[in-house]
């Protein structure tokens, strides 16, 4: 029987309308679904799409940003179709989202305490005694060994990556069945972003909820997720689970991003890179959409933006190397050497 996926997101579209009648398509045409207790990875470089997805799925898009199309279904409810009033309750509740610097996300006029057991209080039925003290017991299970003094501490005095347990600790307050993750390590050292994701992992499994993880790097997919979308300009050029990409990477661009990786098990001179840079949104070539910086790209490319197809079972790519008469190309043993910026 065929799981039914916690978060369901077709056809999303979310484009910026700035000045001068230009249209920034930020996210255009994207479908996944993730799983209870699944960890999804959206992975890609900056300006790809990825943080915009996951704003769009809590609602959070100011102005000239508006989404456009699609739906976004949480256990069969639309998000979309929902009030800012149903929002607010959703957020934090059912969805919970930890965000790349905790300094902007978290107040600093207020206490680490004041700030989870507000949190706590907006949801749950508690009185004010029994919050604090599930906020400390919350405290004490990210790895705070004096819980009782943090709580009287504000943001700037706590190092980053005490910062970021004390936003994993509100944000896993009211048990929400899917966490969204924005690069939740990018701006720590390298020894607490591994506690960070371990400490994620831990999480998701003694909650049991979902994680959609939003990152550029394919060794943190490699260790935590259970699959992974790559996205660029704004779509999914490639999806399967995380076993098979490092087996049987498709679609170029995710070879490039693989073979920027330092690896132990062959001697490189030199890491690879991609040439040129992520389009901005509002100016993507015609066709396919990474057919400048492509070092296959063909005259096909330049005419019309493939469809993402499903070439094998469970691993899609948007690629005109693969089409229905089931021309496949595999990216990881062939391919032109990379170019340098």
């Amino acid at each position: 029987m065929t799981q039914k996926a916690l978060l369901d997101v077709q056809g999303l579209k979310t484009h910026f309308f700035l000045d001068d009648n230009v249209t920034a398509k930020a996210v255009d045409g994207v479908d996944f679904t993730v799983n209870p207790g699944e960890t999804v990875a959206i992975v890609g470089e900056s300006g790809s799409g990825k943080s915009i997805t996951s704003l769009s799925i809590m609602q959070l898009i100011n102005k000239p940003g508006k989404i456009i199309e699609g739906t976004i279904k949480l256990e069969d409810e639309n998000l979309l179709d929902k009030t800012e009033k149903q929002m607010t309750k959703i957020r934090g509740n059912d969805v919970a989202m930890i965000f790349q610097e905790p300094m902007t996300a978290l107040n600093p006029v207020y206490t680490i305490g004041n700030q989870i057991v507000e949190t706590i209080r907006k949801h749950k039925k508690r009185s004010k005694d029994a919050a604090r003290q599930e906020a400390i017991e919350l405290l004490k299970i990210v790895g705070f060994p004096r819980a009782e003094d943090v709580m009287n501490d504000y943001p700037h005095q706590l190092s980053g990556g005490m910062r970021q347990r004390a936003m994993i600790a509100m944000s896993i307050s009211c048990d929400p069945k899917l966490l969204i993750a924005d690069e939740p390590s990018t701006a720590l050292d390298v020894t607490i972003q591994a506690q960070i994701l371990d400490l994620l992992d831990e999480m998701k499994d003694r909650l049991g909820m979902a994680i959609l993880l939003i990152t550029h790097d394919l060794g943190v997919v490699a260790e935590y997720a259970n699959r992974v979308l790559v996205m660029y300009g704004g779509q999914v050029v490639e999806e399967t689970s995380v076993e098979r990409l490092f087996e049987s990477t498709k679609h170029p661009y995710t070879t490039g991003l693989l073979d920027s990786l330092p690896s132990l098990e062959k001697e490189m001179s030199r890491l690879g890179a991609i040439k040129g840079t992520v389009p901005p949104a509002h100016n993507f070539p015609k066709g396919c959409r990474f057919s400048t910086r492509c070092p296959h790209v063909m005259d096909r490319c330049h005419v019309a933006n493939p469809e993402l197809l499903e070439v094998e079972p469970n691993h899609k790519v948007r690629c005109y190397l693969y089409d229905e008469e089931g021309d496949k190309y595999d990216g990881r043993t062939i391919h032109s050497q990379p170019t340098n910026t």
